[in-house]
């Protein structure tokens, strides 16, 4: 299998890159190689490729600047898949492509499923929810998983935004009223590769988020004491659990990212582990 991967120096890209590897020969390619803002560049270089299979871990995450940078967020994270979709067609290639739980206002009090309507709040949810629908228009085969509070040891993310500050600074304000669980991005990585390598593999929409949930002062609490487990704080710092109000941003963030994945495990048999699972295993290879 020839396998095209976007966005391969991201926080997702990155663990990609390794679990896609036993698959067969994987064309990974960053933002100078391939650049989704550039529609001709991009459909030149896939049918240059010729891939059986792509991997679309490429996406504008920007969430703040996309308030004000719309039309870059829509060209990478709307007109790309879109783009990526129809080649993959033409060549009877399958895509598998991420989005988010930015999609949904967050105004429910249960975990959304995928016969859920979406209503994105900001500028970043409302490209990717466009992506999404770019994608299913097409008709191509493909794979859409639905993610939330995504980390790992590369790139920015909270995880390491906490670690950091918590170097820095013996108390913290953290929003307490937003719900998700934090997904790791080798669990995701590597249920990739899984379901990439059946050929059986019912192709739609998929919600794909650990198990569990808790709030981002829950996480950042979680994020200290496991830390200090592994030796990477030598004390905690006092995380006050603050409301979103106290701490407003340019994009309206949902207040409920749960995501019901159970369509996903009864479809493939696999489920992600509980996030405090994924937390404690990646922080124990972590060397910040």
């Amino acid at each position: 299998m020839k396998i095209l991967l976007t966005g391969c120096a991201g926080q997702l890209g990155r663990e990609l890159k390794r679990s896609l590897a036993c698959l067969g020969e994987v064309v990974a390619c960053d933002r100078r190689q391939l650049d989704l803002a550039d529609p001709d560049a991009l459909r030149t270089s896939v049918r240059t490729i010729a891939p059986d299979a792509i991997v679309n871990a490429a996406a504008y995450t920007a969430v703040d600047k996309a308030e004000t940078e719309t039309a870059l967020a829509q060209a990478i994270n709307a007109t790309a898949p879109g783009i990526l979709a129809e080649e993959a067609k033409r060549l009877d290639a399958r895509l598998i492509h991420y989005s988010t739980d930015y999609v949904f206002d967050g105004r429910g009090s249960s975990a959304y499923s995928e016969a859920d309507s979406p209503a994105p709040l900001s500028a970043y949810g409302r490209s990717k929810f466009a992506g999404e629908q770019a994608i299913a228009a097409t008709g191509a085969r493909h794979l859409i998983f639905r993610t939330s509070w995504v980390y790992g040891l590369h790139g920015a993310n909270f995880m390491k935004t906490m670690l950091r500050l918590g170097r820095d600074r013996s108390e913290l304000r953290v929003v307490g009223d937003q719900f998700g669980a934090p997904t790791w991005t080798r669990h995701l990585a590597d249920v990739t590769a899984l379901v990439l390598a059946r050929q059986d593999a019912p192709d739609g929409l998929y919600h794909l988020a650990a198990a569990g949930e808790t709030s981002w002062h829950g996480y950042a609490e979680a994020i200290f004491a496991t830390a200090l487990e592994c030796g990477l704080l030598e004390k905690t710092p006092t995380v006050h659990r603050i409301a979103s109000a106290d701490y407003p941003l340019p994009a309206p963030r949902p207040a409920n990212s749960r995501l019901d994945c159970t369509r996903f495990r009864n479809n493939f048999g696999l489920a992600l582990p509980d996030w405090r699972i994924g937390l404690a295993d990646c922080l124990s290879d972590a060397r910040f």
